[in-house]
């Protein structure tokens, strides 16, 4: 898959994110609980494709690049089991605390996918530089 195809694809899964989080304000719980667990399966399941395709290309990724999806897997693991540790809780006064907590992360989270797009627009430009020069001294 091309570089821009996939950043295509990206577009649209952001998109596709902000549609779900505008419909959540008019869910019922049910619904909304649906729509927690079906995220939470389409993230875990992107993660397990992401390691899958740094498996087959670890040989060609930077060991900056490699550290980075690992620290995206324990992200990811740490907040599923966030989540499940605040299904459990009863309190109202600590609930209302985790609610914050998982606002802020989520505001986090968000901030991350924005930089993440942003590293990676910079990485793409500089592979096409690097391809342009390596094909230059090749030529010439």
């Amino acid at each position: 898959m091309a570089v821009s195809d996939i950043l295509s694809t990206l577009a649209e899964r952001a998109k596709a994110a902000e549609d779900h989080v505008s419909q959540a304000a008019t869910q019922s719980r049910e619904q909304l609980q649906a729509e927690v667990d079906r995220a939470r399966e389409d993230a875990q399941a992107q993660a397990a494709r992401l390691q899958e395709s740094a498996r087959d290309a670890e040989v060609k990724i930077s060991q900056w690049w490699a550290e980075m999806q690992e620290n995206w897997r324990n992200h990811t693991a740490q907040v599923s089991s966030d989540i499940e540790a605040r299904k459990r809780e009863h309190n109202a006064a600590r609930a209302a605390r985790r609610a914050s907590q998982a606002e802020a992360d989520a505001v986090a989270a968000v901030a991350f996918a924005s930089a993440a797009i942003q590293e990676a627009e910079y990485a793409v430009l500089d592979a096409r530089l690097a391809r342009m020069e390596a094909d230059d001294k090749a030529t010439g």
